[in-house]
């Protein structure tokens, strides 16, 4: 078939799936009182699929399933992150308004890491966790990965690892013709080699694995700093300001699917005088 500078990706498919990716913080600080408003949030939001970085789960209840009913996302997943076993657990979850289809995981562990837990030197330290769910949705399958890398200020090398076994995994699990996103905790700027591994602005993670900067192909045109000196939860860390909290989408699928046409900030107001988390969230459209 020729090349249709028109329309390159065949008619534009006009309607969109709903995908947020949010930080909720644990059990750290009120999290009883930030607990509601998180939910009021993301009930204003309304998103179809919802990726919770650092959600809980302990042995009587989880915070995907309290959640599930009161979003209308019945479809959960939960996957502790690395070495984080115990009573109060931590980890990715994935809620979906559609049925979950494969469901997988995959460790990012760093090298240095593995070789000092291989040689029994202690546990990898600053490890990270993907998760992927295909969701079976109405207008056909969306891959959806979340995923949280090493948060230290100075592992920008172990990200860059990390950033490749996800590439590889998404590689690997993802096709070519549904929507492939990937959302959740990068603890990393744009401008970062490891995000730009992501983006195509340097070697690739993964052949043929490249994404769209949601906030940046269709934020509102400011910074969208997911991590701010504005949130009171932040200020005693003493970190810059930092956008480190993505959608990313795959490069478009037939129809344009995937492609991002709106994306905003979440958790920047208080709700009834709490902040919700010590991160802001980040919703999208994208094409689907």
């Amino acid at each position: 078939m020729a090349y249709d500078i028109e329309q390159p990706y065949g008619p534009l498919i006009e309607t969109t799936v709903r995908v947020a990716s949010w930080n909720v913080w644990h059990r750290y600080g009120p999290w009883r009182e930030r607990e509601p408003a998180i939910v009021a949030t993301l009930r204003e939001a309304a998103p179809d699929v919802v990726v919770l970085v650092e959600a809980w789960e302990d042995d009587e209840a989880s915070q995907a399933a309290r959640f599930a009913g009161e979003l209308g996302l019945p479809h959960t997943v939960f996957r502790v992150f690395p070495y984080g076993e115990g009573p109060d657990r931590s980890g990715l979850a994935l809620l979906s308004r559609w049925p979950l289809g494969q469901v997988g995981r995959q460790w990012l562990a760093h090298q240095e890491g593995r070789l000092a837990h291989q040689e029994g030197r202690g546990e990898p330290t600053d490890s990270g966790l993907a998760l992927h769910a295909r969701v079976d949705g109405p207008r056909g399958p969306l891959h959806v990965f979340g995923a949280a890398l090493g948060w230290k200020l100075g592992h920008s090398a172990q990200r860059q690892e990390q950033v490749r076994t996800l590439g590889a995994f998404v590689r690997q699990t993802a096709g070519h013709e549904a929507p492939a996103v990937v959302a959740g905790g990068f603890n990393a700027p744009p401008d970062s080699d490891e995000i730009r591994m992501l983006t195509g602005r340097t070697a690739v993670a993964a052949p043929d694995v490249v994404f769209y900067d949601a906030w940046e192909t269709a934020g509102d045109g400011t910074a969208g700093y997911t991590w701010s000196r504005d949130n009171p939860w932040t200020r005693p860390v003493l970190w810059p300001d930092r956008r480190i909290d993505y959608v990313f989408s795959a490069w478009p699928r037939p129809g344009g699917a995937g492609h991002p046409v709106h994306c905003e900030l979440l958790g920047r107001r208080p709700v009834d005088g709490v902040v919700p988390s010590d991160h802001y969230g980040v919703l999208a459209d994208l094409r689907y």
